[in-house]
């Protein structure tokens, strides 16, 4: 079906599960992942291979862990390895060669020229969450009387046909631009603060020289030189109460001086370095920072303020009546007591917007302050 009738692999599995196939767990219900698992296994066209992937640190969140927190005790996840690293094991097959190769060019060319790819990359592509499913959401569009094109961010789970019929969840489509331009804005007040880059910076400064090997080793060699004086000093107490002869305090003592002067060449060396690190940190300026980003924000392209924003968002949470934008630096004096940095959303709208600006709708007010309740309304349309 795949590689002769050109059929999709949501076809092939609508029809195994409308004939009651049973799958090899025995389940009525064929889902697409397996039918692309056994395309892409080459045990059907008779060789069975082993070591196809390794142990690797987890580098996004699934939907099961999200809905824990966040947080397992093994962060860990599978990662596919190269082919040429795999183990074959000769068994019967059951189809040719050749079909598996066309198989797999088709799956190459789906993936390459699937409608389904993004053609016009958005700011909030594949980080927003749905509070009430924990689905991700997904950018779709409706059309005008004017053909005129409208995009919006629609939540997995209020997909029925996804689930046989049933939706998971009440979440509302939101505008794509007006979502996008209300949380590039928060992500540029939240640069444009100086107290909080003065703070960051600080505490960047000071991990700096914390983590720095030359503190670790000018305490270590300030231990050495201790230890050399104390040994120099009680060699002097020793010949003092004459325990030993000027003759051995002239051979050890050389020595002993000998090591405490090449100590403090050392210290004078990590002295240096510090300097230069600290000359170095001093060009991390809160107030040049903001000036330099005041000029450079509007000339961003959309590439360039993804980069930016998952740098500094880790998700955007989208509730029913809340945007939650959880950001990846640590804000310990923000406790949020007033519901804070949250974009408050309407369920409904009487008013039409369409052909208003963007200006109109959201003039870069502070987060924690409250719209009125018409551009609430507009925000949420």
């Amino acid at each position: 079906m795949y590689t002769e009738d050109f059929c999709g692999i949501g076809a092939v599995a609508r029809k195994f599960t409308a004939e009651k196939i049973p799958t090899r767990k025995n389940s009525a219900r064929w889902e697409r992942s397996v039918i692309w698992a056994m395309l892409r296994n080459p045990a059907y066209c008779g060789k069975a291979c082993y070591g196809k992937t390794e142990h690797a640190e987890r580098q996004r969140i699934t939907k099961p862990l999200r809905a824990k927190g966040g947080f397992v005790a093994k962060n860990g996840c599978a990662r596919e390895k190269p082919r040429e690293e795999w183990i074959e094991i000769p068994v019967p097959g059951i189809i040719s060669q050749d079909t598996f190769d066309i198989a797999q060019e088709r799956l190459k060319s789906n993936k390459l020229h699937s409608q389904r790819n993004t053609k016009v990359e958005t700011l909030l592509q594949g980080m927003m969450v749905c509070s009430e499913c924990g689905y991700s959401l997904y950018r779709t569009y409706s059309e005008t009387s004017a053909k005129n094109r409208i995009y919006y961010y629609r939540c997995f789970g209020s997909d029925p046909y996804r689930f046989e019929g049933v939706r998971k969840c009440n979440c509302k489509p939101l505008r794509q631009d007006y979502l996008d331009n209300i949380v590039w804005q928060q992500i540029v007040e939240l640069l444009e603060d100086p107290m909080l880059i003065q703070r960051e910076v600080e505490k960047r400064v000071e991990e700096t020289r914390k983590a720095s090997p030359v503190l670790k080793q000018k305490e270590s060699i300030l231990r050495q030189r201790n230890k050399l004086s104390q040994s120099m000093d009680k060699l002097l107490d020793a010949y003092q109460e004459g325990l030993i002869t000027i003759g051995q305090l002239r051979t050890r003592m050389p020595e002993l001086q000998k090591r405490v002067n090449t100590t403090e060449k050392e210290l004078e060396n990590l002295k240096n370095h510090e300097l230069a690190l600290d000359q170095r940190l001093q060009y991390l300026d809160a107030e040049s920072f903001k000036n330099q980003l005041g000029v450079n924000v509007s000339q961003l392209d959309i590439k360039e303020k993804k980069k930016i924003l998952r740098l500094l968002v880790k998700e955007v949470v989208v509730g029913d009546n809340s945007i939650d934008i959880r950001h990846s630096i640590p804000l310990k004096e923000n406790k949020n007591e007033q519901n804070k940095k949250n974009y408050q959303l309407c369920t409904r709208s009487n008013q039409p917007v369409a052909g208003k600006p963007f200006s109109s709708l959201w003039t870069g007010q502070m987060a924690g302050e409250k719209l009125s309740a018409d551009k609430i309304c507009e925000i949420c349309r």
